[in-house]
């Protein structure tokens, strides 16, 4: 499928945020952990959910739709071996922890997703191998045995991974004795993510520096849960606003959970204003250049950057962006310079702090010298945050574009083009 793009026109109007991609895949494996019915609210109706759902129901859950909402139910384990999957992403190794619980033993299909680097496992193999699992890494598969079950450990990430501490939660909620994660990711999904399964039943406490204690309880029940709102939809959108000098009303978007990017929009001319119902994006004043770092929560979200890059084309001066989180996401930067932009990228770390990349010949921080208009190109997605880039900049620029392999923005962005119609873009789906 793609997307035609008429860009020059000014946004404006409201929409309506989403349940956050990277808390609904995570609750719905969560949901694998009780025999019980777990009700899901606020939930996305997105590619990487539906992929999700696929796994579920080769483990033996049962789900029943409706209006933004999911009931998932898995009452019996009727596999542990899940590699038939139609479609893949990052999502799968996640079911080790339930599977191990549950059923003593596991099979599930090597990481799949963004194009965006190889996204190394070895904190999470490490991590259920210290929880007592035995692990095996196959060509295709992570199979994985706990005969005697799984145990409290103390872990220590090297890196305050997402991934590796949602695993390590799953995998401790239902173990023996306690767990301590140190250095644990604390972004807003995993809070919601622990609140849900405090909710079941579970007992974890958040304590300072990083820190989150796990102790193991026999069973966990059914819980209903609200999703919170998708913040990388709501930065999506925000750029949108300030990119095209329109006027967006992002509703259920989060102060909290944006602080630092609201902080930055403001430093380069965008503005904002916080209401009952969300939170309205406009452009405040000609946008000037800034330096960025991104970095794990509460630091600039690497899923931000495509889209903040986007507006960086159109400020005055030489913005710096150092990723420190994937050693590979500028990409999408060709498509920008094809389009008319200036951008250059650097294997240096720029701008800021050494990074764990610095010498090892990663391209992970680029300059933008604007402004610079942008012309309207052919561009093919090339994941899913990039994807972003390409409707932002073709909706900036001058002409008609043609977007190719839209499924990859369909994976988090329920319905965006029918959204992004509703605020006056020109944008038409072709099947």
């Amino acid at each position: 499928m793609k997307f035609t793009i008429n860009g020059g026109k000014k946004l404006q109007g409201e929409v309506q945020l989403t349940g956050a991609k990277n808390a609904a895949t995570k609750m719905m494996i969560a949901s694998l952990l009780t025999e019980e019915p777990c009700i899901l609210k606020n939930f996305p109706q997105i590619g990487d959910t539906e992929i999700v759902a696929e796994l579920c129901q080769l483990i033996g859950a049962q789900l029943e739709y409706g209006d933004h909402e999911l009931k998932i139910h898995t009452p019996v384990i009727k596999q542990t071996e899940v590699m038939s999957l139609s479609r893949r992403n990052r999502i799968p190794i996640l079911a080790i922890g339930p599977l191990l619980a549950r059923a003593g033993e596991a099979e599930v299909p090597i990481l799949g997703g963004d194009k965006i680097g190889p996204r190394p496992v070895n904190l999470h193999v490490n991590a259920l191998k210290a929880l007592g699992a035995e692990i095996t890494v196959t060509k295709d598969s992570y199979k994985a045995v706990a005969k005697d079950g799984l145990k409290g450990a103390s872990i220590d990430l090297q890196f305050p991974s997402v991934g590796a501490t949602e695993n390590i939660i799953f995998a401790a909620v239902l173990a023996k004795g306690e767990t301590t994660i140190n250095n644990a990711a604390i972004e807003p999904e995993i809070i919601d993510l622990i609140k849900m399964l405090q909710n079941m039943g579970a007992v974890i406490d958040l304590g300072a520096n990083r820190t989150i204690k796990i102790t193991g309880v026999e069973k966990l029940k059914g819980v209903t849960h609200s999703i919170i709102p998708d913040r990388n939809e709501a930065v999506s959108f925000a750029c949108l606003a300030v990119a095209t000098d329109g006027d967006i009303l992002v509703k259920d978007a989060r102060q909290n959970d944006l602080s630092t990017f609201l902080d930055a929009l403001k430093k380069i001319g965008g503005g904002y204003e916080i209401v009952d119902e969300g939170i309205r994006f406009y452009k405040e004043k000609e946008l000037s250049s800034i330096e960025i770092e991104t970095g794990p929560h509460p630091k600039f979200m690497t899923d931000w950057q495509q889209p903040f890059t986007v507006l960086l084309t159109q400020a005055q001066g030489n913005s710096i962006i150092h990723e420190t989180i994937y050693e590979d996401r500028f990409g999408y930067t060709n498509d920008l310079n094809q389009m008319g932009a200036d951008i250059k990228t650097s294997s240096e770390c720029l701008g800021g702090l050494d990074c764990r990349f610095n010498s090892k010949g990663f391209s992970h921080s680029i300059t933008v010298h604007g402004p610079t208009p942008l012309k309207a190109i052919n561009t093919q997605v090339r994941d899913l945050r990039s994807g972003m880039v390409n409707i932002i900049s073709a909706l900036i620029a001058e002409g008609t574009s043609l977007i190719s392999g839209i499924e990859e923005i369909d994976r988090g962005y329920e319905k965006i083009d029918e959204r992004l119609q509703g605020l006056g873009a020109e944008i038409d789906r072709l099947r």
